[in-house]
């Protein structure tokens, strides 16, 4: 292969990309998003399509690696502590405050406040949708319907097919019965 060279000296070592293949690559990504079809893609790169798509796919695999992983491990750790965060709230005990003062039942027990605890669950459920979305967990559930409109003509024409169907078989059957005797 002319745009690798082999680390270990040998056919059976691992391959590295040279310079010239990850800008050919990038270059192949960039015509891509541009709306050429791979074959097109190969057609400029002097590659086949199938070169064009594996270079595509090297290249998007390539961004995804350094500075782009860090930056969603950045924001994945940032999610998971405010997930952290939100349930250390709601498992904590709140009690109900007035005017500086804690409120009491008639048994003299502080009373429980709700409130915090299910707005630091409502947190959590947004903290792991956040996660969901940035790693492309959640994915829209495609739906495939065909939708037909029936108008009244519709009805009525499937009626006189109906109708008509009825007395071709009629005749078909006296035709039958009626040739036998």
């Amino acid at each position: 292969m002319a745009d690798r060279h082999n680390v270990h000296g040998s056919n059976k070592g691992r391959f590295i990309r040279t310079q010239e293949t990850v800008e050919r690559d990038a270059e192949a990504c960039r015509l891509y998003s541009t709306g050429l079809s791979y074959q097109k893609v190969g057609e400029r790169l002097n590659i086949s399509k199938w070169s064009a798509m594996d270079a595509v796919k090297r290249a998007a695999r390539e961004v995804l690696k350094g500075p782009v992983a860090e930056v969603l491990a950045l924001h994945a750790s940032r999610i998971e502590w405010a997930y952290a965060k939100a349930v250390e709230i709601a498992e904590s005990e709140h009690v109900v405050v007035s005017h500086g003062k804690i409120i009491c039942d008639a048994e003299g027990n502080p009373l429980r406040d709700h409130g915090p605890v299910l707005s630091a669950l409502a947190e959590a459920r947004r903290t792991l949708e956040s996660y969901q979305a940035l790693f492309g967990l959640k994915q829209p559930i495609k739906i495939d319907a065909t939708v037909t409109e029936v108008t009244q003509q519709d009805i009525e024409l499937q009626e006189l097919v109906r109708d008509a169907k009825a007395r071709v078989q009629l005749e078909e059957q006296q035709i039958v019965e009626g040739g036998g005797q």
